[in-house]
């Protein structure tokens, strides 16, 4: 018996050397958005099977039980997103987005609050260590983690939404930084940066006064909360899901962390008669799909007829996500289906392009896997991740408007050059080269945050007064010593001339 003590105290000296801890997570998600949640799976598996224990609110309850997994789901609730887009972009359709973006924001909101298990956590004072959430259209779930007396961890599947660069300190400059959703890079024309400034600033009032202060009244309606926008400030990190090898260097302050490329999981084997396809092939494969942005039902006849003529003249396969049997013409080389292992499919050695809609987990992967992409963007952040694919060197792209038939030819033609192929696979070196995997990355710093609670890392630029941010107390300092200096010279001056004139003048009389 002393022995095995002696062995149970030993194990447990080891356990705590390795700074095992074993946290009690909420994790909340309240967009119905599947791409969105696509994402966090994997982070919310991985912690449970280190041992940390799970409740998540979601949309997207778990098919098989996981051990320390718990769901309170809102299935049902609400109709999940992934429905078919508009193609056609313009100024009108962008302000539709951001008003359905809002008006999501406030029904999230609604449906997460009136959840009876979601009441229960407030009602019967449950504790937890951390609240996981997504930052994206709405803040209610920071009300939460504030009744709850949680510190919160933020995530997203995107880059950062513009209504949130104030809360991390973050000051947007649209002369080098871009927009998600218009195009162009970090070196955008005058237009372009007069588009952005008008852009961010009416999705920021936008969001504060017909979300985010909707939020606050909805939350008070159940308990009391100070105003969002200063909780948000006091998150303590944010896992953000890009990568500067991919998105860019940029001004992030120290908590917010750059994990992309968590969700891509170890390739698994090829079904036989895709994997026979794509082995057979002599030349090499090009891959083909753009989500459920581009069905038969919505895709412009002569846009579809491009694609088909190009890629029929090219000596590749090709492997295209399509909702229908056929293609107009009927090539060979292509290999249809509704359904598709796109992260298998990327991995194999011989798929040498992929042309895409630009969404950020397609481009994360094609990163991962070294593979030359021509982009297409449709939707949302797909603009902002086409412009940052080109200017990485990861691919090319190309604007719907624009398809035609010898455009996407020359576009095909510059990815597939064994130069350009080269320069991506060192490109996807570089993203690879880490002191971390990604995973181990978002994990560490959310234990980190439960370690640390009580120290938020913040910029002083997030809480500094805006007229103290813009110089306008010095400006108005030093415009009024000017002025002081200025009205000081011209009186002298002027005095200095009408004793001069007095003094002609009597010596005139004289």
């Amino acid at each position: 018996m002393k022995l095995n003590n002696i062995m149970l105290w030993f194990i447990g000296v080891l356990l705590g050397c390795n700074g095992v801890l074993s946290l009690n997570i909420l994790a909340v998600f309240p967009y119905q958005g599947m791409s969105h949640f696509f994402v966090f799976k994997p982070y919310l598996e991985e912690l449970a099977s280190r041992g940390h224990n799970l409740t998540v609110i979601s949309y997207f309850p778990q098919q098989k039980p996981q051990e320390n997994y718990h769901d309170i789901s809102l299935a049902g609730k609400m109709k999940v997103l992934q429905g078919v887009f508009p193609l056609h972009r313009s100024y009108w359709s962008l302000i539709q987005i951001t008003f359905f973006l809002t008006e999501m924001g406030r029904e999230n909101c609604k449906v997460l609050l009136e959840d009876e298990n979601v009441q229960n956590l407030w009602k019967t004072n449950t504790k937890f260590d951390l609240v996981v959430t997504e930052q994206f259209n709405n803040d209610c779930s920071l009300g939460l983690a504030h009744k709850l007396g949680a510190p919160v961890v933020a995530m997203t599947s995107h880059v950062l939404m513009t209504w949130h660069y104030e809360r991390y300190g973050i000051h947007y400059n649209p002369s080098y930084m871009p927009l998600q959703f218009v195009e162009g890079g970090t070196k955008p024309s005058l237009f372009q940066r007069i588009e952005r400034v008008l852009l961010h600033n009416f999705c920021n009032i936008l969001y504060k006064y017909t979300c985010q202060r909707v939020n606050e009244n909805q939350l008070r309606l159940y308990f009391d909360v100070p105003p969002l926008e200063e909780l948000g400030r006091n998150i303590k990190l944010m896992l953000l899901y890009t990568n500067f090898a991919l998105n860019g260097p940029s001004n992030l302050p120290p908590n917010v962390i750059e994990v992309g490329g968590y969700h891509v999981a170890k390739p698994k084997e090829l079904p036989k008669d895709m994997k026979e396809f794509i082995e057979g092939s002599e030349h090499g494969v090009i891959y083909i799909s753009f989500g459920s942005m581009l069905q038969a039902a919505s895709t412009p006849k002569d846009k579809l007829e491009a694609i088909v003529g190009a890629i029929s003249e090219l000596p590749y396969r090709v492997i295209w996500k399509w909702d229908e049997k056929t293609l107009p013409g009927n090539p060979k080389n292509v290999y249809l289906s509704k359904w598709l292992p796109q992260n298998d499919i990327l991995a194999h050695p011989k798929v040498i392009a992929f042309y895409s809609h630009c969404g950020l987990l397609g481009t994360t992967e094609a990163m991962y896997y070294g593979v030359p992409m021509i982009g297409m963007p449709v939707f949302g952040d797909q603009p902002g991740n086409a412009g940052a694919i080109e200017e990485s060197g990861l691919g090319v792209q190309i604007q719907i408007a624009d398809l035609t038939k010898e455009n996407l030819l020359q576009k095909l033609k510059t990815v597939l050059d064994p130069e350009f192929r080269r320069r991506v696979k060192e490109l996807s070196r570089v993203w690879h080269d880490r002191p971390m995997s990604p995973m181990d990355t978002a994990i560490y710093w959310t234990e980190f945050a439960a370690r640390n609670k009580n120290y938020t890392f913040n910029l002083p630029a997030a809480t500094v007064p805006t007229y103290q941010f813009f110089y306008l107390d010095i400006i108005m300092i030093a415009t009024c010593i000017l002025s002081a200096i200025i009205f000081v010279l011209k009186y002298v001056f002027c005095k200095s001339k009408t004793n001069s004139q007095q003094n002609s003048k009597k010596l005139k009389t004289k």
